[in-house]
This record gives structure tokens, C-alpha cells and sequence, in this order.
């Protein structure tokens, strides 16, 4: 059951216990194991440029990739190159191993959520793209100040799978019923070849595909969203991935790596996937899917949505 009366904006979900992770895909989502959540106000769409851009107004927020990193935390480094920026995806011409992710991220001074390319693009036009090149404690921010909060793991899931608990999707278990295109993600071979069936380049605007069974749309694909939840999960028994995210950079900071000396080992864990998943390379748009993103690398992929307690 859920309602939309009292938010704006927001979807009820009327809280429960479900089977949360699957034991079909990658080892960082078994074991299978049940979870409760409380009813749940939950942003129906992920946080987009314009709603962004109010916060920043009303609060002169500065990003993570809008600052520079601290010469401090970098002594090795060059400090011509500590400079503000964030790490965009740039397709390759031609196949490369998919253990290179060197090959289709680069880091590019001066991109942020204003300028998402970098130096000279701008985000007119795309209002209603969910932002991105936002930090986790960019997006605690701006939690805070719109009265919400960040969802944990088993609440973004437990929303996400709209009623349809043990479903591989949002929307049931075949990828495109019917043929239709249900979220923007990848199509076609990895990093080079994108058919876009669904006529987009990069993010899309929000509401752009289905809602899930609750309401919420772009829970699957678009961009990773942050949560509340540590990683590694402290829970017992929950298997984690040592590698780096499927198709986020290892980059551990908003540094680029020749001049990164100190890793940072704090991260979250960031849910549904991106448009740059693919069955080929990183089947990850899904409910039961989870990555560990570190809190100060921002990318041109990942942003998030909101929830409040009912």
C-alpha cells in the first residue's frame, strides 16, 4: 500500500520484512538474508540539477568536487596538480580489457555537478537530470537541509523492488518485456559501443522510464545512489568484494592517481546501478546489487534520492 498525500514529491512505502540481496549474481550480495524496515516517506525520483541547485542557493554549499584537495593529505603530490575536479566516463574507440578502467575514466579539472564534462558545459538544459558529481557528505547536505535523510541499504531495496520481492528487476524478471527499454542503461559491448535504444546519451531526465510498483522511478539504472550504510557492512556473514566497483573508477579520491598517494578506506555503499551497466561487464541494475563507493570520489555516474521517516 502507499500514498502520495502528504509529501510532495514523496511515495509511502508502507514498511515490512523481505528476502534483501540474491545468491544469482555477484558474491558482495549473498547471502540471501530477511530484513525489516519501518513505513517510509521515499523521494520518488533521484535528486535532479534544478532541486540541487536550490540547496546550493540557500546555502552557498561547496561540493567535494568543487574543492581542491588539501596539500596536506597529499605531501608527495605536485600542488599544481591538487586541483578541484571529479572523474568523468569517456567511451573508448575500440574494445579494451575490462579490468582497465583507466581506459574510459579520466579525471578532468573543473568538472562538477555546474559542470559535469568539465570547463565550458553546463547542466542548461538538463534541470531534470539527477545531479551528479556530488560526494556522500554532498548528499547528507543536502538531506539535512530539505528536512530528509539518506535511506539505508535495506530501505533503498526494500523500496526499490516495488512490491515484487525475489524479482530479478523493478519490474519482474525479464530485462525487456515486450521489448520495451524499462531504464537507461547500457546496450551494446563496453566501454565503445552504446546502440542507446532508448535515445539517450549519458544520464536521462527523471521519469523518463516506468515506476517501480511504488511509484519511484529510475531505481534501476541513471545513476548509482548513496546510502546511509557502511561498507563493508558490519552485519555477520555478508560476503564483500575486495575488487573496486564494477564500472566506478578505483580512484580512492577526488585526486587523480599518479598524484594520490593516501588512500581513503571509507566508503558507502551506493545502489541501482548506472547508465553505463551492462550484462557484459557489470549486471548491476538491479535491487539486490550493491557496490562500496568512497565517500570523496565523485564521478559522473553516481547521485541519489531522499527518505523520511512516516
Amino acid at each position: 500500500m502507499t500514498t502520495t498525500a502528504s509529501r510532495l514529491g514523496m511515495t509511502l512505502v508502507s514498511g515490512g520484512s523481505f528476502a534483501m540481496g540474491s545468491s544469482d549474481f555477484y558474491p558482495e550480495e549473498r547471502p540471501v538474508r530477511s530484513a525489516t524496515v519501518g513505513d517510509l516517506w521515499v523521494d520518488e525520483q533521484p535528486v535532479t540539477n534544478a532541486a540541487f541547485a536550490r540547496f546550493v542557493r540557500d546555502t552557498g554549499h561547496i561540493t567535494v568536487a568543487e574543492r581542491a584537495p588539501l596539500a596536506s593529505e597529499f605531501k608527495e603530490a605536485d600542488l599544481a596538480l591538487l586541483v578541484a575536479g571529479s572523474q568523468v566516463f569517456t567511451p573508448t574507440r575500440v574494445p579494451v580489457p575490462l579490468d582497465e578502467w583507466t581506459r574510459w575514466w579520466r579525471w578532468q579539472p573543473g568538472a562538477s555537478w555546474r559542470h559535469p564534462q568539465g570547463p565550458g558545459s553546463s547542466v542548461d538544459g538538463r534541470a531534470l537530470h539527477p545531479v551528479i558529481h556530488v560526494g556522500w557528505e554532498d548528499a547528507t547536505a543536502y538531506a539535512s537541509w530539505a528536512g530528509k535523510r539518506l535511506p539505508t541499504e535495506a530501505e533503498w531495496e526494500y523500496a526499490a523492488r516495488g512490491g515484487l520481492h525475489g524479482a530479478t528487476y523493478p519490474w519482474g524478471d525479464d530485462f525487456r518485456p515486450l521489448g520495451r527499454v524499462m531504464a537507461n542503461t547500457w546496450h551494446g559491448h563496453f566501454p565503445y559501443e552504446n546502440t542507446h535504444p532508448h535515445g539517450f546519451v549519458g544520464t536521462s531526465p527523471v521519469r523518463s522510464f516506468p515506476p517501480n510498483g511504488y511509484g519511484l522511478f529510475d531505481v534501476a539504472g541513471n545513476v548509482w545512489e548513496w546510502t546511509s550504510t557502511a561498507w563493508p557492512e558490519p552485519a555477520a556473514g555478508i560476503q564483500r568484494d575486495a575488487a573496486h566497483a564494477c564500472c566506478a573508477p578505483a580512484q580512492p579520491t577526488s585526486v587523480q592517481p599518479s598524484v594520490a598517494p593516501l588512500l581513503e578506506t571509507t566508503r558507502r555503499v551506493t545502489k541501482g546501478g548506472s547508465h553505463l551497466c551492462s550484462p557484459s561487464y557489470c549486471h548491476r541494475y538491479r535491487p539486490a546489487a550493491r557496490q562500496g563507493h568512497e565517500v570523496r570520489s565523485t564521478t559522473s555516474h553516481v547521485g541519489f534520492r531522499c527518505v523520511a521517516d512516516a
